[in-house]
């Protein structure tokens, strides 16, 4: 009884000493993980790889940004000529202002029209509701090549060309299709009831689409303004065709101007693509944790 009575009072401070010196030693280290399982291994290479692949073209262009063309042609030496001469050829401030106006302005009208229209397609319930979600969601696959000759003869028939409406317009139509796509399905995914008892308190549908909807969907507003962004702010086609005055060129207009000059400094464009993707990169690190859940929260429901 005795031996059995030490045994039992015993086991508890080993016990506690055991985990005590567990934690105090941590859990298994990366390198043990990676020893133990050959998986592993394999993917963490495979990570490695892949993180150089995406990290390889921003420090290309840090490192040939901070050169002169001559340094970039022998692959030595650094200097930040190549940065004073940018803002020379271009006016980069105004035009980062004005693809940041644009930017504003077009993912403001596809944020407020598509969780207006996600709303209604997954709550409210009428006649041949699914054939217009069905058109909406083919025009997806409509390429903006086939459809921007047309827009940019209507648009230059009521005057919008070389005006900020114009791309602000196209961009919001060419977004639109896949911003209501997405938030009809993470509006599908909120329960019924909910809803159902803001209606009985009085609230009103739009009500309860500002007041409940709207709050409850910021995973996924932070998920198109994200993507629309990334979208809107390196697109080409669009603004070189409706923004041909100098003074209301994006950013990347201008930078596409400067590398159709007969002298192309690559150490100045280095630095305006630098310029260029440092917006986009801010976004996407500001938002990013709301990203994954808004893209998946309305599925996993």
């Amino acid at each position: 009884m005795t031996l059995q009575g030490e045994s039992a009072a015993t086991r508890p401070g080993i016990e506690l000493g055991g985990r005590a010196g567990a934690r105090r030693r941590g859990g298994p280290t990366l390198g043990r993980r990676l020893r133990r399982d050959p998986g592993a291994v394999i993917m963490f290479l495979v990570l490695v790889v892949v993180c150089i692949v995406m990290l390889y073209p921003f420090a290309f262009m840090i490192i040939n940004s901070l050169r002169t063309e001559t340094q970039y042609l022998n692959g030595s030496g650094f200097s930040t000529s190549s940065w004073s001469g940018l803002f020379s050829a271009l006016p980069v401030g105004s035009e980062l202002l004005n693809s940041t106006l644009i930017c504003a302005g077009s993912i403001a009208i596809i944020l407020i029209g598509s969780s207006a229209a996600g709303f209604a397609f997954a709550k409210l319930h009428y006649r041949r509701q699914n054939v217009v979600f069905l058109g909406i969601i083919g025009s997806m696959m409509i390429p903006v090549q086939s459809i921007i000759i047309p827009e940019y003869v209507n648009l230059s028939n009521v005057g919008l060309v070389n005006n900020y409406l114009a791309p602000i317009l196209v961009y919001s139509a060419l977004g639109m299709p896949f911003a209501t796509f997405l938030m009809t399905v993470f509006f599908r995914g909120l329960p019924d009831e909910l809803i159902e008892a803001a209606l009985c308190d009085g609230f009103g549908y739009v009500g309860v689409f500002w007041r409940i909807a709207v709050r409850m969907a910021a995973p996924a507003l932070a998920t198109v303004t994200v993507l629309q962004f990334i979208q809107i702010w390196d697109d080409l086609l669009v603004a070189l065709l409706l923004l041909q005055e100098p003074a209301n060129r994006t950013i990347t207009v201008g930078l596409g101007v400067l590398s159709s000059g007969r002298a192309v400094s690559i150490p100045a464009l280095m630095a305006g693509s630098l310029i260029s993707a440092l917006p986009a990169i801010i976004v996407y690190l500001i938002f990013q944790r709301y990203l994954i859940s808004g893209l998946t929260m309305g599925v996993s429901r």
